[in-house]
């Protein structure tokens, strides 16, 4: 199964249970962005950047490469 393709099913079953909120799924979309992208860190949550709150920052050699 692709990863894609098992994100897709966790993020399903998750939904089907009813109870489910933003972060709930988080776990999910940081494995795949782990597992799509070779070499990259995924920080959920990071403190205030000058951009604001993000929910995430996807960083390859501890450079910020997206928020």
């Amino acid at each position: 199964m692709s990863g894609i393709q098992e994100y897709l099913k966790d993020v399903a079953g998750q939904y089907k249970g009813g109870n489910a909120t933003e972060h709930t799924y988080r776990g999910y979309l940081e494995s795949l962005i782990k597992g799509v992208c070779n070499d990259v860190n995924v920080t959920n949550e990071p403190k205030r950047q000058a951009c604001g709150a993000p929910d995430y920052i996807i960083s390859i050699k501890e450079i910020p490469a997206g928020f």
